[in-house]
């Protein structure tokens, strides 16, 4: 019996070290395990810097900045965190699209084609201004309402289309979660799951959560230029041996047709993996405007400042905040 024990224990043993092996082994799995042939890596790190935007308003720029002035087809992104009285008053917009995407509390929108709401947390607003809108955005409610805003280019057939709203609310956006991973799939797919909303650009925009030790590998279609930006924790990118990437920083993710992401810190890590297919054409932008050509710039600035061509109800248009 003696004998047997000892045999015993050591069958246990040599088990519990292979289960451990294997264990150790799926923790480290690395992108060509999961079938990514060029896995994305990190190309550039931008941290996010304050800057005042709007009436009070202030903002942290990743995308739009002299670090990163565009990645195609991405014009800029903002993390914004704003109290009232400050805020987003009446602007225009032309050639392009915004899609805000809030995060804690809410922002009320109004335009000069007679639209009015009010988006709150989880909530998702995709604006195609196309040849012309005013529009004013400003916080609902007291304390800082916080967000993200990316602006989205529009090729030179779609710049003069009508205005367009896509409006998301929390509860009607597409969700999954596996293995302490959560995704919102704003637009795109993710674990098998596809978002319904329409990208004139084409454009993948994932919400991912994921729980200290967990893991995740995200296609990304090859062709695109991809982005993430760290909303919480910190995180690994791209490869094993990458160092950690702290909240407020945008990724610029190297071309390849997936990425993978580890969390091996202690806490939670939140981020946003944006992509989108280039459009390979001439930008010239002027503030709110983004055209094609310097006349096009020109062209618009008539057009708004002689309310025509698209702004004609800019002539009696104020908003009521």
């Amino acid at each position: 019996m003696r004998l047997l024990r000892s045999s015993t224990i050591l069958t246990h043993h040599l088990t519990t070290v292979f289960t451990c092996k294997n264990t150790i082994k799926s923790s480290m799995t690395t992108s060509s395990d999961i079938g990514f042939r060029a896995p994305r890596l990190v190309a550039k790190k931008v941290l996010a810097k304050s800057q005042s935007e709007g009436d009070g308003a202030v903002v942290r720029r990743s995308i739009g900045r002299p670090e990163l002035k565009s990645l195609d087809p991405f014009l800029m992104l903002d993390e914004f965190s704003v109290s009232a009285p400050a805020g987003f008053p009446d602007h225009p917009h032309r050639g392009f699209e915004t899609v805000t995407y809030m995060l804690e509390g809410a922002f009320t929108h109004q335009d000069f084609a007679g639209h009015k709401g009010t988006i709150g947390a989880g909530d998702v607003q995709w604006m195609t201004a196309g040849r012309g809108i005013i529009h004013s955005e400003m916080p609902a409610g007291s304390g800082a309402q916080k967000g993200l805003q990316l602006w989205i280019n529009l090729s030179s057939k779609d710049k003069m289309v009508e205005p367009n709203y896509q409006e998301l609310l929390n509860e009607d956006i597409q969700r999954a979660e596996s293995d302490g991973v959560k995704v919102t799939i704003i637009a795109g797919e993710s674990m098998g799951v596809k978002s319904p909303v329409y990208t004139r650009t084409p454009t993948m925009f994932l919400d991912f959560t994921l729980s200290p030790g967990a893991q995740m590998h995200q296609p990304v279609p090859e062709s695109w230029n991809s982005f993430v930006y760290v909303l919480e924790g910190e995180g690994i990118f791209g490869s094993m041996d990458s160092s950690p990437i702290s909240a407020h920083h945008a990724i610029v993710l190297s071309p390849g047709d997936g990425l993978s992401i580890w969390n091996h810190g202690s806490e939670t890590l939140r981020f946003v993996l944006i992509g989108g297919q280039p459009i390979n054409e001439p930008v010239v932008r002027y503030g709110p405007f983004v055209m094609n050509t310097q006349a096009e710039i020109e062209k618009t600035l008539q057009d708004y400042h002689y309310c025509k061509n698209g702004f004609e109800r800019a002539k009696i248009w104020r908003s009521s905040q």
